[in-house]
């Protein structure tokens, strides 16, 4: 067992990101936009930034958090994300966060590691809160087991209220990596294999993540990405660059929407437990 339970409770420097509207727009290319979505790319018109560009600045706070574990880098699997906004994200600046490792759970032949952030902006203004869920591939360390989850729960009585399908590139990795998640799982064709995926290196999760974040923007918020203030979901499959994903959402009350993600090219569903959380227009 190579996790140090005693992590529990530590707090990560405040770290700093500066960024300009560069950054926002090749995140959002990373996501798969594409040129109908230009008020997320051109700088004449902001650009507007994707709410799930807050797992970006974050990444600093959340490695010092993770080697705080004492944990294996290269037995990491990305277990889920959530982002919760508290203000649209400026298209250009200075962000600071700090991150906590909140939780460490015992699943037997995993552990979990729990991770949370918070980022300001100028004028120490609260922006957004991330949570991460991280899998160490060993335990065994006899700790607490988690908490059921609580998410909201697709009807089962009824046709989702919209189905966007986004297709991926086959360089759609190589792209989203150049925000800051340089994995070489995802580049690598050797490592991949070594990891267990022979056929080519996997897509990122949190790419996965902003592709049904946009599916979400045009499904369920008529393409205004403010509106999107929530976004969680727990990673179970993975996906390939040049897979279409596919973004099946039920709308509940109270701003609520339960997610179903697959891709068209296999069965079942490559996120679950994912919901999001929509504000009124304007």
């Amino acid at each position: 067992m190579s996790i140090d339970p005693s992590a529990l409770g530590f707090q990560s420097r405040r770290s700093s990101f500066a960024y300009d509207w560069k950054t926002v727009a090749l995140y959002a290319l990373g996501i798969g936009a594409e040129k109908s979505d230009l008020q997320y790319l051109y700088e004449g018109f902001g650009p507007k930034v994707y709410p799930t560009f807050a797992v970006v600045p974050v990444m600093a706070a959340v490695r010092e958090c993770l080697e705080k574990t004492g944990g294996n880098p290269r037995m990491i699997v990305h277990g889920g994300q959530s982002v919760r906004v508290r203000k649209p994200i400026p298209p250009s600046g200075e962000l600071f966060t700090r991150a906590a490792i909140k939780a460490i759970y015992d699943l037997k032949k995993l552990t979990e590691v729990v991770i949370e952030t918070e980022t300001v902006g100028a004028g120490e203004e609260k922006l957004f809160e991330t949570r991460w869920s991280i899998l160490f591939r060993d335990g065994g360390f006899d700790g607490p087991h988690p908490p059921k989850s609580s998410e909201p729960e697709i009807p089962k009585d009824r046709a989702p209220d919209f189905e966007v399908a986004l297709a991926t590139r086959p360089e759609q990795a190589l792209l989203y990596r150049l925000s800051g998640d340089t994995n070489p799982l995802h580049a690598d064709p050797d490592f991949a294999r070594a990891a267990g995926f022979a056929d080519s290196p996997i897509l990122h999760g949190l790419c996965t993540y902003g592709f049904v974040a946009r599916a979400v923007v045009a499904g369920a918020c008529e393409k205004d990405g403010s509106r999107l203030l929530r976004l969680d979901a727990n990673f179970r499959k993975p996906v390939w660059p040049g897979d279409t994903i596919v973004t099946r959402g039920y709308e509940l009350d109270g701003g609520l929407v339960a997610l179903s993600v697959g891709v068209s090219e296999r069965p079942g569903a490559v996120l679950t437990g994912a919901w999001a959380e929509i504000g009124p227009p304007g």
